[in-house]
């Protein structure tokens, strides 16, 4: 199935906390827009199937305006309820082969790969877009990750034909060492939406790519 959708994975990889709150959410997510953040996933763990709607709906026509693709985690039904422009998905979350035919060519399709490199070539070859690695370094959102060596980056740039996305504890500090190693984007959470100064945040981010 060849691919014809029109956004690249890399650059500033930004993913939502659980808010419930979705006035503040969307706030905080106009706010990482506005500071060049290249890619959004909607994700809340928490939310309910009404809310999860609710706030990707609102999130939808805000990425739209910044030409901002936004990639739902894990809910393929309300990628395509949507219309949104991806999903991502953990190794639990369905089979990335069937995934493909269901959203099509057109959308985006991300998988998490953990510390595997396996994974991420079965990812490949089942149609993913782009893989993710991690946790790179200690991570307060998921403290029981395994550790994904930054070698997996090189080694991805190596042999696989899609851009690898470093998630995992990733900050100001050790963001260029993910960037060096050969990660195509970085994923944060925390370190933009829990930051005093989302937009602000953002851009020292986003200014990690332009060296």
């Amino acid at each position: 199935m060849k691919k014809s959708h029109l956004f690249s994975i890399n650059g500033l990889y930004a993913i939502t906390p659980d808010i419930g709150d979705t006035d503040l959410l969307i706030k905080k997510v106009e706010a990482a827009l506005q500071g060049g953040i290249d890619i959004l996933q909607y994700r809340n763990k928490q939310a309910s199937h009404q809310l999860l709607t609710q706030q990707a709906s609102a999130l939808l026509p805000l990425c739209r305006r910044f030409n901002v693709p936004l990639i739902i985690n894990d809910s393929v039904e309300l990628c395509l309820a949507l219309d949104a422009d991806g999903v991502h998905l953990g190794a639990d979350d369905g089979n990335l082969t069937e995934v493909r035919i269901r959203i099509g060519a057109n959308k985006i399709l991300g998988a998490s790969c953990y510390n595997r490199f396996d994974l991420a070539l079965t990812a490949q070859n089942q149609g993913a877009d782009y893989v993710a690695f991690g946790a790179c370094f200690a991570s307060n959102t998921k403290p029981n990750a395994p550790v994904a060596d930054l070698s997996l980056f090189k080694r991805a740039r190596a042999e696989l034909n899609v851009p690898s996305v470093a998630i995992g504890g990733i900050d100001l500090q050790n963001a260029s060492q993910a960037i060096q190693a050969g990660a195509d984007a970085i994923a944060l959470i925390q370190a933009i939406f829990s930051a005093d100064d989302v937009k602000s945040t953002s851009q020292q981010f986003s200014q990690l790519f332009k060296h």
